[in-house]
């Protein structure tokens, strides 16, 4: 017993030793910091910054609404609590007037402060690690000429352990590795700008890929789909195989789509309103097209199987008529009779993906409404008004059956607890 004792004492000290060891190279690792390059134009380097912001759609996570751009406290709901957006404005104090071009590379590439501690993932630097050295220093730049801003930062609401910042150390060791965009030399220019805008900036993954439990996305270039954790919205897969895929769509249809939120196949709400609203409208035609080919190149991945009952069949004959008439009254002006819609401005639902997913979007469209963002392409768009106040738990997952499981789609049956769970959250 005493031998048995001292083995597992033995065994124990190792263990505690070797994740000190992971955590000292975890702060002590070499950290490159790529070359900087001489500029002589530094209004145009600027102004290439802004463009990345937008890119990035840096402001619409680093403003508080109602606040001053980029200064920060905007609220990021997570299953371990709430993070608060840091200040990106050159306020000394408050901001990042102290940082130089090297702390800020040091935040994107290897995800740590001005400071040297760990930055949480929800700032996506798994996906900026990616950015070039040039394009990080363009995006300081623009960033250190705006007005200051001094609105001190909200410190974080996270729960034990979560809120022991150290403890980032093992969950780098995990899941980072920092390293920048390499060119695929099998693939065009236009390929390799697309998936650099897509991978990096973009951090497309951030939604558009499954979490884990420790909240680590997939991979840069996963975007099989995922529940946006805290948001409660669906990213759909952007690798759906089968006939409504990406693969099936133009490049047209794609391209419309990022650039106006909305094209003959879909129309985008929710958070992703809020990415073309602010960020994709504003990229030039060829970085729309860049992105739209490599999109459209990723691979296929089978869409998992959803039963199409999952009632017992004399129950879930009645919940589709029950649907149907629903429909009848409510939707068919606008989407038709055979769920066609009426492209773009009311988007078909016959074969529409984000059905095909889990159906919190669907339930909560219907709930609170739906809204494509105004853009430049687009600038008055129809939206679709809420039913939440007109129809009761049981006929909102009624309608939402009904749609699923219909013409081509094959979605699972939605049930009165799931509609009655996000009837008090909000679309943001």
């Amino acid at each position: 017993m005493k031998r048995l004792s001292m083995t597992l004492a033995g065994g124990l000290a190792m263990f505690v030793l070797a994740g000190l060891a992971l955590l000292a190279w975890q702060w002590l690792r070499p950290e490159t910091m790529g070359q900087a390059v001489a500029i002589t134009d530094p209004a145009a380097q600027v102004a290439r910054g802004a463009y990345l912001a937008r890119a990035g759609n840096c402001m619409g996570c680093h403003t508080a609404r109602g606040s001053t751009p980029y200064a920060g406290g905007r609220a990021m709901p997570t299953p371990f609590g709430t993070l608060y957006t840091s200040n990106l404005t050159p306020d000394r104090h408050s901001g990042i007037g102290t940082w130089n071009a090297d702390d800020f590379w040091r935040a994107l590439h290897h995800g740590r402060g001005k400071d040297g501690r760990f930055l949480y993932p929800a700032f996506p630097f798994t996906n900026y690690t990616r950015v070039s050295r040039s394009d990080a220093d363009a995006l300081f730049a623009y960033l250190q000429s705006l007005p200051p801003a001094a609105r001190a930062n909200t410190p974080h609401q996270l729960r034990f352990p979560y809120n022991q910042r150290w403890l980032l150390g093992f969950w780098r060791a995990l899941y980072f590795a920092p390293g920048q965009y390499q060119p695929q030399p099998q693939q065009g220019a236009q390929w390799n700008r697309g998936a650099y805008l897509v991978q990096g900036l973009g951090h497309c993954s951030g939604c558009h890929s499954t979490r884990n439990g420790f909240g680590a996305a997939g991979k840069p270039d996963d975007l099989s789909g995922g529940l946006i954790p805290g948001l409660d919205w669906m990213a759909p897969s952007l690798q759906a195989d089968g006939p409504h895929g990406l693969r099936q769509w133009s490049s047209d249809e794609l391209g419309t789509l990022l650039a106006n939120g909305v094209s003959q196949r879909a129309a985008v709400m929710g958070p992703m309103a809020e990415v073309v609203g602010q960020s994709l409208q504003y990229l030039t035609p060829q970085d729309i097209a860049a992105m739209t080919t490599y999109l459209r190149s990723l691979p296929a991945l089978a869409t998992p199987a959803t039963d199409r009952v999952s009632s017992p069949p004399q129950q879930a004959e009645q919940v589709m008529r029950t649907g149907e008439r629903l429909y009848r009254q409510l939707c068919v002006d606008c989407h038709n009779a055979r769920g066609q819609g009426i492209a773009p401005d009311y988007p078909p639902l016959d074969g529409n993906p984000a059905l095909a997913a889990l159906p919190v979007n669907a339930i909560r469209i219907v709930l609170h409404g739906g809204y494509p963002p105004s853009t430049a392409g687009n600038p008055y768009p129809f939206g679709m008004p809420p039913f939440g106040h007109q129809l009761s738990d049981e006929e909102v997952a009624a309608v939402v059956s009904y749609v699923r499981n219909s013409w081509s789609n094959r979605g699972g049956m939605v049930g009165a607890a799931e509609v009655n769970r996000l009837r008090g959250v909000p679309l943001e």
